[in-house]
Order: structure tokens, then sequence, then C-alpha cells
């Protein structure tokens, strides 16, 4: 007992000798732990930097091609739909910022207020995120859904945004300025409605922390593709297999749609991918170099894959 007791107070010793991190935003020691499987480029937060590229190539993808691939690989946790957005018509991609809100408590505001005092953060919670974000960023909130004083954003914040990032924002809360914000170049944004009241009863909890979106998971730096149909939030860790598969893909759906157009798929319009059809698509892409949007190093080693496969 009394062992027990010495080790007891040793370990309280330990912890209070511990220096004191943030608690809102993660430290790069805690980024590290949730996306451990990733080895590219970082930001020196600790953020996994998928490249510009791919955000690029990403755009032009299908949310299902995606999906499809995201689920084979066991990530069936990665789409939210049921948006308004300033832009419906223009998609865009991004590397995810995250940021938590809950509904207000007294004694926990104070607590973070006083802490981001401590670190030289100004203005009210809602704005912290906003300094994080870097050119290329999707700022990426979990509102609780809330809507009436849930607007995490109006034309201000939202200038904000676009000067940060040039690209916008994923909320599942609400904003205002609508009008105003759909005025901002290089910027769009996805939320769940519109209300003129203001950004009440909320407080931030968490800075480039796991959220959840919807019945989708978001981690800090994952590649965030926003479309018509909805918001896809692909794992860094398979951000460039799974625009490259999609991108494969995308290329066997043209060719087969040629081929129906043409009356040459016979009484099969779809399928029927055997070692005869993958030649002709392999010679098809020749005559097509420009389709390609991988190296076409790439291309081939998805071609062998494939044809390690054939439907029959």
């Amino acid at each position: 007992m009394k062992y027990l007791f010495a080790l007891t107070l040793l370990l309280c010793a330990s912890l209070a000798a511990l220096p004191a991190t943030s608690q809102v935003k993660m430290t790069h020691d805690q980024m590290l732990f949730y996306t451990s499987d990733w080895h590219g480029d970082r930001f020196p937060d600790g953020r996994p930097k998928v490249s510009d590229t791919l955000l690029k190539r990403a755009v032009d993808m299908s949310i299902e091609d995606i999906w499809d691939f995201l689920r084979s690989k066991g990530y069936q946790n990665q789409f939210e739909a049921g948006w308004q957005a300033l832009h419906i018509e223009k998609p865009f991609a991004g590397r995810a910022v995250t940021a938590q809100y809950m509904p207000l408590r007294p004694d926990m505001a104070h607590a973070i207020t006083a802490e981001g005092k401590a670190e030289g953060r100004v203005g009210g919670t809602n704005m912290w995120p906003i300094n994080e974000l870097q050119i290329g960023d999707v700022y990426v909130a979990d509102g609780f859904g809330k809507i009436i004083e849930g607007t995490l954003i109006g034309s201000n914040l939202g200038n904000g945004i676009a000067a940060h990032t040039h690209t916008g924002f994923v909320f599942d809360a609400g904003i205002r300025d609508q009008e105003e914000n759909r005025e901002i170049p290089d910027f769009n944004g996805f939320y769940r409605g519109y209300d003129p009241s203001a950004w009440a009863q909320m407080e931030l909890t968490s800075i480039n922390a796991p959220i959840r979106i919807g019945r989708a998971v978001v981690l800090p730096g994952d590649l965030v593709l926003a479309k018509p149909e909805g918001v896809l939030f692909i794992p860094a860790i398979l951000a460039e297999e799974a625009i490259s598969t999609a991108e494969f893909t995308a290329l066997k759906d043209d060719y087969n749609f040629e081929l129906n157009q043409e009356g040459k798929n016979g009484a099969e319009f779809e399928g029927g991918w055997n070692a005869k059809k993958y030649d002709g698509f392999a010679k098809w892409i020749d005559a097509h170099p420009d389709k390609l949007k991988m190296p076409r190093s790439e291309f081939d080693a998805l071609l062998a894959k494939a044809l390690s496969h054939p439907e029959n």
C-alpha cells in the first residue's frame, strides 16, 4: 500500500513537471500521432501537405470513382451530402484545416480565451482557425449543424479565408452575408444554411483535431473535394492512389463510351474488360496522349494491374 501511494505521488509529480501544451490547437506530436502513416511533406505544425498537383487533378474526378476506391480500402465514412453553396456549379479541392465548435459554456470559454490571450491571439475564437490557413487549404468546421446564431462567418471573415486560401470552406454550420460572400473572388464554400443572425452562444474547442462532419470523419491534411453532389474527405495517405485510380477508371469509361457510340461493344454496354479490350484501350491512349494527367509510367502500372485480373 505504501509502495502504491509513493508511486501515485511520483506519477503526479511527473505530470506536474511536464510542460504545458495547448488545449485547443493540436501540438506537432499530436498531429504526428493521428497522421503517422503519412510519409510525405508536412507543414511546420505537422499537418500533411498533399501536393498542389493532386489538388488540381482531384477537381476533375467524380465523387463515385474516388468513393468506390476509398470503400475498397475500408474507408466507408468519408462522404457527406446535403449542402448549400456559394457557387454550387464550381467544384474545389484543398487540404483540410479542421476546427470544432461546441455550444457556449462560460467557464470553458473563459479558459480558452485566456489561453488565446497568452498565445497572442486576437479577436473572437471564430477568427483563430482562419489565421492557421495557407494557400490551397480548405477550412473545415464542425459547428454541430447550427444555423441560427451558428453563422461562423460573415463577409469580413469570408474575405479573410479567401485571402489566406484562394479556395474556401466547408461548414457544418451556417453563414451570414451570403450575397457579399458570393462576390469575393477565388472563393467558394459549402454550408448548411443561411441566416442573418450573428454568431452567438458557440465556442471554438479545437483546431486541427479529428472532427466529424455529418457521417464523415475528417483529419487535418485530408484532401477535401467539394462538388455539387457533396463533399468527399480523402485521407492524405490515400490521396495519390485514389486520384490515379479514379483517373484510370474515368479513362476506361471514356473509351467504353466511345465503343458504345460506335456500336463496337456488341450487346455488352459495360464490362467485358478482357485482355483484348484492354489492348484496345492502351492503343486508344496511345492515340490520345492528351487525355493522360498522370505520368505514362503510372498509367502503364495501373494497366498491368488491371490485366492481372481481367473480367474474362
